[in-house]
């Protein structure tokens, strides 16, 4: 009996990662293309997804687009449906944040946060789901957070936006289904990214980590990827609608 094809081989996909430049959407992009996927980079810094897509090798280009211009991200997926012929992942992994307490943050900023971290997603889903029924096969992963679920004080319009990215995620599990086409989310813990680099150097905070997760540290981009693969592949296709934590314990355990 010839052997079976390995179920996380994403050969014949097609995967479009937004925020991929760096931080876990990079890590993400690494993982996919390294696992068979051709993988679009998107986000605003175009040299910075040139030399990442250059980085991962010939099954990564770069696709320079800003997630919350809606005609914008419209294109980028009828450039990646006209070059590639189909779409099958979608990662969403942009997002923003601004922490202040409520007294301080406008409406504006709530919504501008909502734009950024939400309805940017929404647009992204939609404009894949169509395609991906179309072929009766899809993969809708977003990176929402563990502040999600979970909440502190001065950090209220993030939290927000990214609930509401794990309920728009069960909404779409709900919907696209039938079609043969699922939507996860990913939440991570801390991670030691660009963005969080002066908390990374403070001893106050590591040793926070120490005592706060079950594994004592802080996490690595590439150790959120391989529940993006997961997701992605063959192996997830009875999964659907779900919030996977990558947090080291932090949700576990108080």
């Amino acid at each position: 009996m010839p052997a079976s094809p390995s179920l996380f081989d994403l050969g014949a996909r097609t995967a479009l990662v937004t925020g991929a430049a760096r931080g876990l959407g990079r890590a993400i992009a690494d993982a996919l293309a390294a696992h068979g996927a051709r993988v679009w980079l998107g986000g605003r810094d175009a040299a910075a997804l040139r030399a990442a897509a250059t980085a991962i090798g010939p099954n990564a280009r770069a696709l320079p687009f800003d997630v919350s211009d809606h005609a914008a991200a419209s294109a980028a997926v009828a450039r990646v449906l006209a070059e590639s012929g189909r779409l099958d992942i979608v990662v969403n992994a942009v997002g923003q944040r601004r922490r202040e307490p409520l007294q301080a943050l406008p409406a504006q900023a709530l919504r501008d946060m909502l734009e950024s971290n939400l309805v940017a997603a929404w647009h992204l889903c939609r404009e894949a789901a169509e395609p991906m029924r179309r072929q009766g096969h899809g993969r809708l992963i977003n990176i929402t957070s563990i502040a999600g679920p979970l909440a502190r004080a001065g950090d209220a319009a993030y939290t927000t936006s990214k609930g509401g990215l794990e309920a728009m995620t069960r909404a779409l599990a709900a919907e696209l289904g039938p079609h043969g086409v699922t939507a996860n989310a990913i939440a991570p813990g801390y991670f030691a990214t660009e963005t969080n680099a002066a908390m990374v150097d403070d001893a106050q905070v590591a040793d926070w980590l120490r005592r706060r997760t079950s594994v004592g540290r802080w996490g690595r981009p590439e150790e959120i990827a391989a529940a993006a693969v997961f997701l992605a592949s063959d192996a997830a296709s009875y999964v659907t609608g779900q919030v996977v934590a990558v947090d080291g314990g932090y949700l576990a355990h108080f």
